[in-house]
């Protein structure tokens, strides 16, 4: 066992609560923050292709009970490696949005090899940011395409990652059309990926698909008297402030209630439904070395 990863035990219910999107901007970065040094938020996906990442890679690591972890991206911004970039010159060398990204891969327009070329580069930038990096996920769930997920596990394998998210849709909390869509999506993905990979008992169960961008305190209330004792799972969520001057896309506004989320983390409900169903909140870093050992 890794030093510093010890198993939990069966007592309880552990939950891991992940913000994604650390790094996006500097109001997102502030919200996630100030959540992780409120005991709320343990854990972070970096965005390694931020204008800003020095500095928030600097904030992050001074909040000692923060785990962090690459949110690799082929869907937002412009890439830090010169083989994607020259890919994606029909799309002026920027990210295209994670429809055509993923329609890319799929067409082999990005290729593979391009691919991790990009993702090894995220990964480098924020360990040499000097934070500890323990799990990968991404952007949008892109990593979730089988080949992607492939690149992924072999990048986890080469910088001592020890875990990636396996993203699974809720259908139980999904709430209209995009959303369904959405869930339908992750659902093949996730099928698709399994058959490549071996599945554990002791992987975070995932939480958060249903209201991705709009976690709730109904959506807390629903979900936490369900969850199992003795599990782990992993909450997926958005919190953050919201600066205007900053967040000027209207799509991004209009999917993200960044101040909702982190109000819905912060409430006496979250609180409140914790104690009653003995849900303890723990990172990355307490769960088992899913790595084979090294003799």
């Amino acid at each position: 066992m890794t030093p510093g990863i010890r198993s939990v035990d069966n007592s309880k219910i552990w939950l891991i609560v992940n913000a994604d999107d650390y790094g996006y901007f500097g109001s997102v970065t502030r919200g996630i923050l100030d959540g992780a040094r409120e005991g709320l938020i343990t854990a972070a996906g970096i965005l390694a292709n931020s204008p800003d990442l020095d500095a928030h890679l600097q904030q992050a690591a001074a909040v000692d009970s923060l785990d962090c972890g690459v949110h690799l991206n082929l869907s937002y911004g412009e890439p830090l490696s010169d083989p994607i970039r020259r890919e994606l010159r029909p799309w002026g060398g920027r990210f295209p949005g994670k429809f055509r990204a993923a329609a890319a891969v799929l067409a082999r327009r990005l290729t593979l090899a391009a691919v991790e070329t990009e993702w090894r580069a995220q990964i480098q930038r924020c360990h040499d940011g000097g934070v500890r990096l323990w799990f990968l996920n991404s952007h949008e769930h892109v990593h979730m395409l089988p080949a992607l997920f492939g690149v992924a596990s072999r990048l986890a394998a080469e910088f001592a990652i020890p875990h990636i998210r396996l993203t699974r849709p809720e259908w139980d909390t999904t709430r209209g059309p995009p959303a369904a869509v959405r869930n339908l999506l992750l659902g093949a993905l996730s099928l698709g990926t399994a058959l490549r990979r071996q599945k554990r008992p002791d992987e975070p169960r995932f939480l958060g698909s249903g209201v991705s961008g709009r976690l709730t305190v109904g959506y807390l209330r629903v979900k936490l008297p369900r969850l199992e004792t003795g599990r782990v799972y992993e909450l997926m969520c958005h919190p953050g402030y919201f600066d205007p001057a900053e967040v000027r896309d209207p799509a991004l506004v209009a999917y993200h209630g960044w101040e909702e989320e982190l109000s819905a983390l912060r409430s006496p409900t979250f609180h409140d439904l914790r104690r009653r169903y003995d849900v303890g909140l723990i990172g990355y870093r307490h769960l088992p070395d899913p790595r084979p050992s090294r003799s």
